[in-house]
């Protein structure tokens, strides 16, 4: 190799890049007094170099082992996403100009390492799995993240058991109190009122439907792709009582045949549906409803409306949440209405996202043995990557979180909300 290890390193990241490199070849480069990036083995210059984009190509590195930054706390490693993206550059559009690109793959003649055992195959592999949004195809790809294992999840979320954009009556508000914020505004949101009927779509554990029950008086179904949710969710429901009035199903959400409900909650099942789906899923959805019922839409969005599928080469696609898509409030806003439905009330919760992600990782990090126990390194290292960079980028507005409410209205226009005002 005609070029060190530390050398073909900065031709990636370039010379300016505040970090120090020690390489597994014993050469160094960057400034000393800044934080240490080890380079482990020649096989992390492979990973980089024959990578779709940089991002990829360092999550790879870091969860072989063969890339490791002194210091960093795997289960919190917000200082270091910020650091790679920063002064590192890494993004998820790709590494730097093609003749530096040149010189490195001149230098080392790469060829693709096996990949980490985490990482889904790419999308055109998966087609041999099923159409994209197929309901077989959507299965695995809930199955993939969500049936990790319930101990996991319960050490990461904590008691709430709420995996959505919690609401933060203040900053200094526990994780606790900002999950029951949230259940709270979406209820009052909802108009629930004892012995209304509520659905509640992509139900996660359960906590919505808990929550509408016991606080509210409501009954409720929850359902879920997610074997190991359904069955975790419905042993909480018989332990707390509730059975006669809360049920959680295992199962697609175009199984549910019941029709009249006086609202639908769907929190964090959007960025599973597809966009091109958004018309049929949103019609379901109000088919559901009685007339003056009322519909909670609760998830991810772009920050504007052109469009934006998400790379094939993300971390997020291949490691986190394979098959997801997002879209800008104004899709979602336009494909509600399209339907039929009509919005009564918007708002982005953007920063309360950024705060929920900070909590999760410090839950990560504060049970970090116990959870590689449960989920094994390899998935505690991705979470620790997925949550810190999440972080990240609801912080600089990289992505958003937007809460629509709309209602049925009747032949006649009757909302059932009259000049009543939505507040938050």
């Amino acid at each position: 190799m005609s070029k060190t290890a530390a050398e073909i390193f900065a031709l990636l990241v370039g010379p300016e890049a505040n970090v120090q490199v020690v390489a597994y070849d014993g050469s160094r480069s960057g400034d000393p007094s800044a934080r240490v990036l080890r380079i482990e083995s020649e096989r992390a210059l492979h990973y980089l170099l024959t990578s779709a984009s940089s991002e990829l190509g360092f999550a790879r590195a870091y969860l072989s082992g063969d890339l490791v930054i002194e210091g960093m706390d795997q289960g919190n490693p917000y200082a270091e996403i910020t650091l790679l993206r920063e002064e590192l550059g890494v993004t998820t559009p790709g590494l730097r100009s093609l003749p530096r690109l040149a010189s490195a793959f001149a230098a080392v003649r790469p060829t693709p390492p096996p990949l980490p055992p985490e990482e889904t195959p790419s999308r055109a592999r998966r087609l041999l799995e099923g159409r994209r949004h197929s309901r077989h195809r959507d299965a695995l790809a809930i199955s993939h993240h969500y049936d990790v294992s319930n101990r996991f999840y319960e050490l990461v979320l904590g008691p709430s058991m709420a995996y959505t954009c919690a609401i933060y009556p203040s900053v200094e508000a526990t994780l606790e109190e900002a999950q029951f914020t949230k259940h709270e505004v979406i209820c009052h949101k909802l108009g629930l009122q004892p012995g209304m009927r509520l659905l509640d779509v992509g139900c996660g554990w359960g906590g919505m439907v808990r929550h509408a029950v016991q606080h509210f008086g409501v009954t409720a179904v929850g359902v879920t792709l997610s074997q190991q949710q359904a069955e975790w969710g419905q042993a909480k429901i018989v332990e707390l009582g509730l059975s006669d009035r809360a049920e959680i199903r295992h199962g697609d959400y175009r199984d549910i045949t019941e029709r009249g409900f006086d609202a639908v909650s769907s929190i964090g099942l959007t960025e599973h549906i597809g966009v091109a789906r958004y018309p049929a899923y949103f019609g379901f959805l109000r088919d559901r409803l009685r007339d003056g019922g009322r519909l909670l839409n609760h998830c991810i969005t772009w920050t504007d409306n052109r469009h934006q599928p998400m790379a094939s080469a993300a971390f997020v696609e291949r490691y986190v949440f394979p098959d997801g898509e997002l879209a800008g409030s104004g899709t979602l806003v336009s494909s509600i209405e399209d339907v039929g439905l009509e919005v009564r009330h918007h708002e982005n919760l953007r920063e309360h996202y950024a705060l929920t992600c900070a909590a999760w990782s410090d839950n990560l990090s504060a049970h970090w043995e116990e959870c590689v126990s449960e989920a094994g390194p390899g998935k505690s290292r991705v979470w620790g990557l997925y949550l810190a960079g999440s972080r990240l980028n609801f912080e600089r507005r990289g992505m958003e979180l937007h809460q629509i409410l709309a209602v049925r209205t009747s032949q006649a226009g009757e909302s059932g909300l009259g000049t009543a005002r939505i507040v938050s």
